[in-house]
């Protein structure tokens, strides 16, 4: 029963961290329509950044976050500007999807020019400690995971439904048109969406970071179980985004413990593949996607 019980910890736990990675490209493709295939060099980058600064200065890793956090967000809001909005107008939606997986070809292969195929790995400065609950047992950088993930996804929620900026991202989420003939700035609000959905993702760099050692694919585990994640909880929907995070992490666990590690992704992505046919629109259904928040 202990056994079966820690499996389950560990589940929610993985779950916490797929949540703190999805969270992001939930927001972005929930208001700007946009599948980020970059989103996964992000995080990367996101992760250098704080070992870098942890190595090179010595700080503990969760202050790289007054960095990391804001760099991301200017590197979305760039990529938005200068890469996704030129191709809005674009006859075929997929061109943008196209200059994301350019994107992240490029940063993948820059990260490697610049840091070489080793392996970084970020000082934990006690992060890796376990945690005991009688028999059970967690490390104390997860609990921050999962802890921030509850966080963000409150958060989130809150300022989309009660700030004034958050009504206008809810506004052209749910009618571009009629955004702007009320006066909205939809190019504005698709630069500050994207700016956030990277800030997001810089912050689950940080807390990431002192737990995964860092290389230059290292986003490519992570995007891959996001985009699960992501059509699992609803495609847009943040609280949806959340709970099929936790749906996954307890999939992972316990197909990995009862089935095997290496095929663990296996029944993960056939999870996705049966979602996509018997529920396209996720478990959340479209009533619970950003645009409909009242």
């Amino acid at each position: 029963m202990t056994t079966f019980l820690q499996i389950l910890l560990n589940g929610l736990m993985l779950g916490g961290l797929f949540a703190i990675v999805s969270i992001g490209l939930t927001l972005i493709f929930g208001i700007i329509k946009v599948v980020n295939f970059a989103h996964g060099e992000f995080l990367m980058g996101g992760m250098f950044i704080t070992w870098l600064i942890t190595t090179q200065l010595g700080l503990h890793p969760y202050a790289a976050v007054i960095v990391v956090v804001p760099v991301l967000f200017v590197m979305g809001a760039l990529t938005q500007r200068l890469l996704i909005q030129p191709l809005m107008s674009a006859r075929d939606d997929h061109i943008q999807i196209f200059a994301t997986v350019g994107l992240s070809t490029a940063l993948i292969n820059l990260a490697l020019l610049i840091f070489g195929a080793d392996i970084a790995n970020t000082p934990p400065h006690g992060l890796r400690a376990p945690l005991e609950f009688g028999d059970l047992r967690l490390l104390s950088g997860q609990l921050m995971i999962f802890g921030a993930a509850i966080v963000l996804v409150v958060g989130l929620e809150l300022f989309l439904k009660y700030s004034q900026t958050g009504r206008a991202i809810r506004a052209v989420a749910q009618n571009r048109g009629a955004a702007e003939l009320m006066g909205i700035n939809v190019n504005h609000i698709y630069v500050l969406t994207f700016g956030l959905g990277a800030a997001c993702v810089g912050l689950a760099a940080v807390l990431i970071a002192p737990l995964y050692p860092t290389s230059s694919n290292i986003g490519t585990y992570f995007v891959l179980t996001a985009f699960v994640v992501v059509v699992l909880g609803g495609l847009g929907s943040i609280p949806g985004a959340f709970l099929g995070a936790l749906i996954i992490g307890e999939v992972d666990a316990l197909s990995g413990y009862y089935i095997g590690s290496d095929l663990r992704e296996a029944v993960v992505f056939g999870l996705f593949l049966l979602i996509l046919i018997l529920r396209p629109s996720g478990l959340f259904g479209a009533r619970q996607n950003l645009s409909h928040l009242s």
